[in-house]
C-alpha cells in the first residue's frame, strides 16, 4: 500500500503581514444613524461634565464684560455704539474658540481607545459618521453658547436693529463658520499625540486670527500693512456679516465671502480628516 503523504504545513503568516480588516461600506442611512449616535454620546458627555460647560460659557462672558466695561471706553467705532459693534464680533469669536474643542475631544477619545472601538471589531462604524457625529455635537454646543452670548449682550446694552429674520441669519452665518472650522480641528485632534497638545495646537493659530480681525476693533485702526490681511480673512468676513445683519447696512459682499470661506474649508478639510482617521 502506498503511504498517504500529508500536505506540507503552510508557513505561519509573518506578524507584519497581518492587517486589521476595514469595515465594509455602510449604506447612507446607517452612516447617518451612526453619526446621530456619536453626536448623542458626545452631547451626553458634555452635559455630564460640568467643567466643560463652565469653561465653554464663562470664557465668552468674560470677553464681553472685559471689552464692554474695561476697554470699551477707550475704543471708538465711528457710526455705531461700541456694544453693538462688540457683541456680533464676540458671537463669531465664541463659535471659533468653541470649534477648538473638536480637536481636544477627538484626541482624548484616541488616548482612551474609543476611536479604535469605533473603527474595528467591537463597534464598527463609518469613518465619516464618527467625525460627523463629533462635529455635530460641537455645533449643538455652540448653538447653546451663542444663545447665552445674545442674552448676556442684551443685558449689557446690545440690541438687534434689523429685525428677527436678519438676526436669525446672523446666528446661522456664525455657526456655519464654526462648523467648518471644527473639521480643521478634527484633523488637528487626529494628528497630535494627546489632549493637552491638541488644545495648544488648536489655540495657537486661532488666537492671532481672532485678534487680527474686526471682532473687537475696527480694521481701520490697524496699521496699513495689517489691514489687507485682517479685512479678507474668514473671521473678519464673518464678524462683518453678522454685524451688518444685526445692525443693518451692506451685507452681500461679506456674506458671499463668508460662504465661500466656509465652503472651501469644508471641501478641503473633510476629506483630509477622514483620510487621517483611516490611518490612526
Amino acid at each position: 500500500m502506498t503511504a498517504v503523504q500529508s500536505a506540507p504545513a503552510r508557513p505561519p503568516t509573518p506578524p507584519e503581514e497581518l492587517t486589521t480588516p476595514e469595515p465594509a461600506p455602510l449604506p447612507r442611512s446607517a452612516v447617518f444613524a451612526d453619526a446621530v449616535v456619536i453626536a448623542r454620546r458626545n452631547l451626553t458627555r458634555i452635559a455630564r461634565t460640568r467643567q466643560l460647560l463652565v469653561f465653554a460659557t464663562i470664557q465668552p462672558v468674560m470677553f464681553v464684560l472685559l471689552f464692554r466695561y474695561v476697554f470699551g471706553g477707550a475704543i471708538h467705532v465711528p457710526g455705531i455704539s461700541y456694544v453693538d459693534f462688540l457683541i456680533p464680533g464676540v458671537i463669531v469669536q465664541t463659535v471659533v474658540f468653541g470649534a477648538t474643542s473638536t480637536a481636544v475631544g477627538l484626541s482624548q477619545d484616541m488616548s482612551n481607545g474609543i476611536i479604535d472601538r469605533f473603527r474595528f471589531r467591537s463597534l464598527p462604524m463609518s469613518r465619516s459618521a464618527v467625525l460627523a457625529g463629533r462635529t455635530i455635537a460641537d455645533l449643538v454646543r455652540n448653538v447653546f453658547v451663542v444663545l447665552l452670548m445674545i442674552v448676556v449682550g442684551m443685558a449689557v446694552g446690545f440690541r438687534f436693529h434689523n429685525g428677527v429674520g436678519p438676526a436669525v441669519a446672523a446666528v446661522f452665518v456664525a455657526l456655519l463658520l464654526g462648523y467648518a472650522l471644527s473639521w480643521v480641528f478634527a484633523l488637528i485632534g487626529l494628528t497630535v499625540a494627546d489632549p493637552e497638545t491638541a488644545q495648544l495646537a488648536g489655540f495657537l493659530p486661532i488666537f492671532p486670527l481672532v485678534f487680527a480681525s474686526s471682532v473687537f476693533v475696527s480694521i481701520q485702526s490697524m496699521p496699513g500693512w495689517l489691514q489687507a490681511f485682517a479685512k479678507n480673512q474668514p473671521i473678519s468676513r464673518a464678524a462683518d456679516t453678522v454685524r451688518a445683519l444685526t445692525e443693518g447696512g451692506p451685507v452681500a459682499t461679506n456674506l458671499i465671502w463668508t460662504l465661500l470661506w466656509s465652503t472651501a474649508i469644508l471641501a478641503v478639510f473633510i476629506p483630509l480628516a477622514v483620510r487621517r482617521y483611516r490611518k490612526v
